[in-house]
C-alpha cells in the first residue's frame, strides 16, 4: 500500500536521513521524494512511501513527528505513477494530441500536480460551465464563479458561498490559473487537503500559461 506523505521538516543536513530512518523503523519504504517548498529554516517535502499490507498509516505520522521540528501536513493513499516535475512532458502531450487537448491537460494536470481532480471552467450567457474534467472531478458543478475573469494563478476560498456543499463536505482545497486570454481557467481540487503552497500555485500558473500558448 502506497501513501503520499507531506512533511514539513527542518532544512538542515541530516533531517531527511533521520526521517528516512524513522519511517523505516515502522516498515515504510520511501519510493520517491519531491521538494514542494523551501522557506527560512524549513522544507516541505512530498514523499511516496510503501508500507506492508495491514500496516496502519497512523504509524507513519507517529514515527515522523517523534523527530524534533517535523510535522506531517497530510497523508493520503497514493495510486498514481511515480513521476515528479513532468510539466514539460505534459505540455508535449497536449501539443501533439490530435483532439481533446483540454482532456489531455486536465488528466495530466491532476497526476503531475498531485491533486484529486482538475477541470477547465468557462463562463457563458447562462453562467459558469465545465468545459472538461479529469477522472474524479465532482459531478456537482459550481454555477457561479464570482472570481472570474481570473488575472493570475491563485488559491481560491474553499468555504466561499459559490463553492458547492459537496465540495465543502469533502474538505476540498482549491487553486486556479487563467488559460491565457481565452477567458477559461484551469481549476485544481484536492479533497481532504493539504492547502496549496505558493510554489504549487506558481507551478500551476507556469503550466497553464505555457499550455495556453500551445493551444493558441
Amino acid at each position: 500500500m502506497s501513501y503520499l506523505l507531506r512533511v514539513q521538516l527542518p532544512d538542515r543536513p541530516g533531517s531527511l536521513g533521520a526521517l528516512a530512518v524513522a519511517l523505516g523503523s515502522v516498515g515504510a519504504d520511501i519510493l520517491s521524494l519531491d521538494v514542494v517548498e523551501r522557506g527560512a529554516g524549513f522544507a516541505v517535502d512530498d514523499l511516496v512511501v510503501d508500507i506492508a499490507h495491514g500496516s496502519l498509516p497512523d504509524a507513519l505520522i507517529t514515527s515522523a513527528e517523534k523527530l524534533s521540528g517535523v510535522r506531517v501536513d497530510s497523508i493520503r493513499p497514493y495510486t498514481g505513477l511515480l513521476d515528479t516535475h513532468r510539466e514539460l512532458e505534459l505540455i508535449d502531450q497536449v501539443a501533439t494530441a490530435r483532439d481533446d487537448r483540454l482532456q489531455v491537460l486536465v488528466d495530466g494536470a491532476a497526476r503531475v500536480l498531485r491533486v484529486s481532480w482538475a477541470t477547465v471552467v468557462g463562463v457563458g450567457p447562462r453562467g459558469a460551465f465545465r468545459v472538461v474534467g479529469s477522472v474524479g472531478a465532482p459531478e456537482t458543478h459550481a454555477g457561479d464563479v464570482p472570481w472570474m475573469p481570473l488575472q493570475k494563478p491563485t488559491v481560491l476560498d474553499a468555504r466561499a458561498d459559490w463553492v458547492p456543499d459537496v465540495w465543502k463536505d469533502m474538505d476540498t482545497t482549491l487553486a486556479a490559473a487563467p488559460l491565457g486570454h481565452s477567458g477559461r481557467v484551469l481549476v485544481l481540487g484536492r479533497s481532504g487537503g493539504p492547502e496549496f503552497r505558493p510554489s504549487e500555485v506558481a507551478r500551476l500558473g507556469y503550466l497553464a500559461g505555457i499550455v495556453a500558448t500551445v493551444l493558441g
